[in-house]
């Protein structure tokens, strides 16, 4: 069996021995370099030609988001990031991914020695998926409050359909991008959308403040507790189930700190189960990429109870794991490209006219 080739990349010598002692425990991959830098990393990609690249954010002589923006223009080829979890590591993180990184993974804050080789399976996952990932060029769409007209879609015709329909989202590895390309093209009347994108604690914060920096409608990190309305997004933080509850006419976000489910907290599933249960037929269920099977069985369940179900095409996909269980278990309506599927979820609604509770 050949091995994944690897070439790590940070400045820090105690991370490149760590990640290197991590990657070479495992039977199916292997360090072929380590670099101190970009320039040196350049060099070692030229001559041995690896795999994947593990890439730190924060480097010297190179920033790391200018040289992973050469990487993918000049050699593309699959990159993970090793990210420090702050408010700067983890805006400098989604611009990577934007850039064409396959995925991260977060730095622990404390004894780094220990946390890095807690996180040895999930490195080594994430390099395994990042191997096999399709690699996307750089969002053309936009990186600030500048949502032109040509990329928001218009409003739905059916404006009692917005009210009353719910929009519900799930994704993993590439879901970063998948998830922004949906949402910003939002009209700022569109139905609530709530999303559960896999995504580790303190990142998920950035990431709804990013997106609603870039989107028409609103979208901020779920506490629990808030109506969801009209023009407004939900992203379940990276500690928490997101669900959708019933209050009365009104549907509520909750939180919940339960067990892990598929593996991950947040769920896909825990979110889907929660829309079948509440939401029933006013329910659009969208799945995107992703490694894994976290959502198949909600959105059957969704499925059963009435919703209309998307997914996410596999040529447009990064990872088509979550999408392809989805097909599988026979819960998707329609299979769609992330080009398309906004416009295909609006036109849908607008076609559903009103029935159920109004929120």
């Amino acid at each position: 069996m050949k091995k994944i080739t690897v070439i790590v990349v940070d400045d820090s010598a105690l991370i490149r021995k760590l990640l290197s002692e991590i990657i070479n425990s495992q039977p199916d991959m292997e360090v072929i370099g380590a670099a101190a830098d970009p320039l040196a990393a350049r060099e070692m990609i030229r001559e041995l030609s690896p795999d994947v690249l593990t890439l730190d954010v924060e480097m010297p002589k190179m920033d790391g988001l200018d040289f992973l923006e050469k990487l993918m223009r000049l050699r593309p080829m699959p990159v993970v990031m090793v990210s420090t979890l702050t408010e700067r590591g983890s805006d400098v993180t989604f611009r990577a991914l934007e850039l064409g990184a396959v995925d991260f993974v977060s730095k622990p804050k404390l004894d780094i020695a220990i946390g890095l080789k807690e996180y040895g399976s999930e490195i080594a996952n994430k390099i395994r998926i990042a191997k096999s990932a399709r690699l996307k060029r750089a969002s053309p769409l936009p990186v600030a409050k500048n949502a032109t007209a040509d990329v928001v879609l218009p409003s739905i015709s059916n404006r009692i359909a917005s009210t009353e329909k719910l929009i519900i989202v799930g994704a993993s590895t590439g879901g970063t991008e998948a998830i922004k390309e949906f949402l910003i093209r939002m009209p700022p009347d569109s139905p609530g959308i709530l999303v559960t994108q896999h995504m580790p604690e303190g990142f998920t914060k950035s990431f709804a403040n990013r997106l609603n920096s870039l989107c028409k409608i609103s979208v901020i990190e779920a506490q629990g507790g808030e109506r969801v309305l009209p023009g407004h997004a939900f992203i379940a933080p990276g500690h928490s189930h997101l669900l959708l509850k019933r209050s009365g006419a009104n549907y509520m976000t909750e939180l919940n700190q339960g067990e892990l489910v598929s593996r991950h907290r947040p769920s896909v599933d825990v979110l889907f189960r929660s829309a079948a249960n509440c939401a029933g037929k006013n329910a659009i269920g969208v799945i995107l990429t992703g490694m894994g099977k976290d959502g198949a069985a909600g959105m059957l369940e969704m499925h059963k109870a009435g919703a209309y179900n998307f997914a996410q095409d596999e040529a447009s996909c990064v990872v088509f794991g979550m999408p392809k269980e989805a097909i599988a278990a026979g819960g998707v309506n329609e299979v769609v490209s992330l080009k398309d599927m906004a416009r295909s979820v609006l036109a849908k609604i607008s076609s559903m006219g009103s029935h159920g509770n109004r929120v």
